[in-house]
């Protein structure tokens, strides 16, 4: 069971040693070669979208398409005399942490920005925006007022002292907020960028609902730039397990790039520009983009005014520096700086490593940031600006996409052990998710309660496939040798998360449409957001 934070710590703390080599499959290309077939991305794009079905917490609605999920956390909120009901579960477990899943709605939105067009031409866009609104609905009811956020529900030491269904719960539901008193700037500040991006996904087919959705990401902001402080010294119970080691200021520098982008309004960018060194924007070289660390990304957005000449000229000396941190992420991802320190390890089989617990995270926000960056210096009409700047040479928009598309591959099968770590989706894929809802027999077949350590006694240590597919679902993933043991208590490889699919929705649905053009370069489809 999961007892510390889901490998989001940042490139400052050191990952955890390498688990024994006997416990792992070796991987080798005799052991599976990577399969040659071409992939089916409209199957992985509806199949990714079914995922954050299965992380629902609340009442489940009428369309609800996993069947084997049932209503759960049906009084979240109830003995702080506030409606928490609603939102996900960020994982195996029922704990709803409010940094993850924002992260989750931002970069399904984001996904959205870049490549809706694609995912509408593959059918899925009704599907998509049903999983942005199930986050973004929780988020305006957990923003009870201007500076007051609920920011997690439930208690991770006590929730993983049980093996539970969701619907049979027995842990604490106790609720933490920020507020003026107890700061918390890195969730306050993703939560308004998430609720930012979601409101320019919205614009056409809601334009209620998108001003709604801006009003409270303006008033977040408000919020967390007033009275700045992290939100693990507010609430001690997610030190565990999603601390924000990186602090607050990248979110705060992220949040106002998403509001930039959502309003237009300047204010926002000078606040960027006007704050740019002193908050590490175009200070810190960063090779990870997660949860927790969100510096890619800033220097990502920051570079797109750039490129689209979206700025004034007071901002174009700054804005320049973050594009060069930008071209070091993207570097790193390629192997193309100087020092091999400041490059991502790479596996034998080709996969991006960065620490040994649930490393899928970084390889997914890796692939969508290049992919999007691709598609940025290849729409852009800035003389010379159609390359990135690195250390062994200037990289065109056509070679970064390559290395995307490579890690997608990797994600679904073409790997030395031709396993698909997208659940349910090819071949081979992993059976015995660290997953306590899928773990066990479903709540419609057996209404029958299972207790806390009931739950442990007769279905954690099976070792038969968990009765209920968590399909969608992209599992922590193989170590840096490849190597992947299909095991769960095997948590660190077997357990998924939210974040880890939400960047995949878009590349999912733009591969699919590349892949029927037989064309190479992923130009961003037609936005979904207002110019």
């Amino acid at each position: 069971m999961t007892m510390r934070s889901r490998g989001g710590a940042t490139a400052w703390v050191l990952a955890v040693a390498v688990v024994a080599a006997s416990a792992f499959f070796l991987a080798s290309e005799a052991a599976g070669a990577a399969s040659a077939a071409p992939h089916n991305y409209e199957e992985a794009l509806r199949k990714s979208l079914l995922y954050f079905e299965a992380q629902r917490s609340g009442r489940l609605p009428h369309g609800q398409r996993v069947s084997w999920r049932d209503h759960s956390g049906l009084t979240d909120g109830l003995e702080q005399g506030v409606d928490l009901v609603g939102g996900y579960y960020d994982a195996g477990d029922h704990v709803k942490f409010g940094l993850p899943m924002a992260f989750t709605v931002t970069m399904l939105s984001w996904s959205l920005l870049e490549y809706g067009g694609d995912v509408a031409a593959a059918g899925e866009l009704a599907h998509a925006l049903e999983s942005i609104k199930w986050g973004t609905d929780y988020f305006i009811k957990a923003h009870t007022q201007p500076d007051e956020l609920w920011a997690e529900v439930g208690d991770g030491d006590t929730d993983h002292y049980c093996w539970q269904r969701p619907e049979d719960m027995t842990t604490s539901r106790q609720a933490y907020k920020v507020d003026r008193e107890h700061p918390g700037s890195d969730v306050a500040g993703e939560t308004a960028a998430a609720l930012a991006a979601a409101s320019m996904a919205f614009r056409e087919t809601n334009p209620h609902y998108a001003h709604l959705l801006l009003h409270h990401a303006q008033q977040l902001f408000e919020f967390a730039d007033k009275y700045r402080g992290k939100y693990d010294s507010s609430i001690a119970e997610v030190k565990s397990y999603y601390a924000s080691v990186s602090g607050f200021h990248d979110e705060l520098l992220w949040a106002a790039l998403w509001l930039h982008r959502a309003t237009g309004r300047a204010a926002y960018l000078d606040y960027v520009v006007d704050n740019a060194h002193e908050f590490g924007g175009t200070g810190w070289a960063i090779t990870e983009f997660s949860w927790d660390v969100k510096y890619a990304g800033v220097q990502l957005l920051a570079t797109r005014l750039l490129l689209n000449g979206e700025h004034s000229e007071r901002h174009r000396a700054t804005l320049e520096l973050y594009r060069a941190k930008a071209d070091h992420y993207m570097c790193a991802n390629m192997g193309k700086n100087a020092a091999d320190e400041d490059n991502v390890e790479r596996s034998p089989g080709g996969m991006l490593y960065v620490r040994q617990w649930n490393n899928m995270q970084y390889v997914t926000s890796a692939a969508f940031l290049l992919s999007v960056y691709s598609g940025y210096l290849s729409g852009s009409t800035s003389e010379g600006a159609a390359v990135a700047t690195c250390a062994a040479g200037p990289v065109a928009a056509e070679e970064m996409f390559a290395h995307a598309r490579t890690q997608v591959e990797y994600v679904l099968g073409s790997n030395p052990r031709g396993i698909s770590y997208l659940v349910g989706y090819g071949a081979k894929f992993p059976a015995r998710v660290h997953h306590r809802a899928a773990s066990i027999v479903p709540y419609k077949d057996r209404k029958e309660f299972i207790g806390c350590a009931q739950g442990f006694d007769d279905w954690f240590g099976r070792r038969s496939a968990n009765p209920n597919v968590v399909v969608g679902a992209i599992v922590g993933g193989p170590d840096r040798r490849d190597r992947f043991r299909d095991d769960r208590q095997n948590y660190m490889q077997t357990e998924a998360c939210t974040y880890n699919t939400a960047p995949m929705v878009g590349m999912f649905a733009m591969l699919n449409r590349v892949t029927r053009e037989q064309s190479s370069l992923p130009t961003t489809s037609p936005r979904r957001e207002s110019s």
